[in-house]
């Protein structure tokens, strides 16, 4: 059975965003070459990537694109490389199509389906995006957290997760700490209270 993993780059307050489409470009973010080949590595390593449509079009506008940009660092044409390439599911209602190696999830039975997909597939996949994470984890689907924290406090802005306010239970599994002062988490899910009836 395949593992859900949601990945985030997080301030230290758990917020994604101060202000909306700024994960991956805010200012208080630290990603250096030694951060970036990390990011690479993971996900490299994936068997799978399942995209919600807000993460998957900022995605599918720049990465690629980036894998045929001379004026980019090496590191960040071989991420456009990586995620064109790696086999992915995107989950909309809306979207038709899509390209770079894209199948689309959509319906009312989305995450029976990502369900599915979890059982059939052998590794890791990655979520992208808040809103598809939370499905997971008030389904009790998502598995592991890998999270790159910031040495920032925002204060304000979007969270790790969308409208979920009960605890969660975490085994830490791996840490890892740059020289930008970033440290990376992986924690594996051992409980999460069901947030519906709040």
């Amino acid at each position: 059975m395949g593992r859900f993993v949601y990945s985030m780059q997080v301030s230290l307050d758990l917020r994604i965003e101060q202000v909306p489409g700024d994960d991956g470009a805010g200012e208080w973010l630290r990603i250096d070459e030694e951060l970036h080949r990390e990011a690479n590595a993971q996900t490299q390593a994936l068997a799978l990537m399942v995209h919600g449509r807000v993460y998957y079009e900022v995605m599918e506008e720049y990465w690629p694109r980036a894998r045929e940009d001379a004026s980019l660092p090496d590191v960040m044409r071989e991420y456009g490389e990586i995620w064109t390439a790696k086999p992915k599911v995107l989950v909309s209602r809306t979207r038709r199509s899509a390209d770079h190696n894209t199948r689309i999830i959509g319906g009312d039975d989305a995450i029976e389906q990502l369900a599915a997909l979890r059982a059939e597939t052998d590794g890791g996949i990655s979520v992208g995006g808040a809103a598809l994470a939370t499905q997971l984890l008030r389904a009790g689907l998502l598995d592991e957290l890998l999270l790159f924290t910031h040495p920032a406090i925002l204060g304000f802005g979007r969270p790790l997760f969308d409208d979920y306010d009960l605890p969660i239970d975490l085994d830490p599994l791996e840490r890892r700490s740059f020289e930008q002062g970033v440290t990376m988490h992986r924690y594996a899910i051992l409980d999460a209270k069901e947030a519906s009836s709040c």
